[in-house]
């Protein structure tokens, strides 16, 4: 009965439908490529011939999905930004109090990073290369899950200025996002079961540490 439903269902999905699935998974199929070359040879060094060759099309039939290759980087870092934003507000949403919202925030970011260490490699060596409006745009999301990030640390640091909360946040997102160098030791890779625990430790520490004065002052 369940496998007549099935052939049911996909009997009834109409070809224009068919080929939107399948223009959608090209679309990311050039967008997955894309991080993997941009990460290793970087923006100016990929062409579009190299995109398509990647993705199983021929350079010209990039066009039919993205504008260019300066669209493509775009697109990649414009989804990607939105991805945090949107999985960041789930999280918080979901979790019972501050202090649970905020490690699982932490969780969270930690699993974008060792997931994605190719898209972290391209935000940090090919910003510069999206057009204004991209930059722009890319800007905001990012400043918005930032601001996430403060909202549930202001529940943790009571009465902290928001730009030191701001700094705590960046700080954290400096060290998960050095996954792509970290994890390498030496030539050789360290275990996402070994990284991840360590990382998720040393974030939330460096997120709720007691600040020092400095001597003297």
């Amino acid at each position: 009965m369940a496998q007549a439903t099935e052939r049911s269902q996909a009997t009834e999905r109409s070809p224009a439908t068919q080929r939107s699935q399948a223009k959608e998974s090209r679309r990311q199929a050039l967008l997955s490529s894309a991080a993997a070359l941009f990460a290793l040879n970087g923006f100016n060094r990929v062409s579009l011939e190299d995109l398509g060759a990647a993705a199983g099309v021929s350079g010209p039939a990039v066009y039919r999905h993205f504008a260019g290759k300066q669209a493509v980087l775009g697109a990649l870092l414009l989804s990607v930004s939105q991805e945090l934003l949107d999985g960041g507000r789930r999280v918080v949403a979901d979790a019972g109090d501050p202090a649970a919202a905020l490690a699982r925030l932490v969780q969270f970011h930690v699993d974008f990073a060792l997931s994605n260490p190719d898209v972290i490699r391209v935000q940090d060596r090919d910003f510069s290369n999206l057009s204004d409006d991209d930059q722009a745009a890319v800007r905001t999301l990012q400043r918005n899950y930032v601001e996430l990030w403060v909202e549930v640390l202001q529940e943790l640091h009571a009465g902290t200025d928001a730009a030191e909360l701001r700094m705590r946040a960046h700080a954290a997102f400096g060290l998960i996002n050095s996954t792509p160098h970290s994890v390498r030791s030496h030539g050789r890779k360290v275990a996402v079961k070994s990284a991840r625990p360590l990382l998720e430790s040393m974030a939330l520490a460096a997120l709720m540490v007691t600040a020092s004065p400095v001597p003297g002052e």
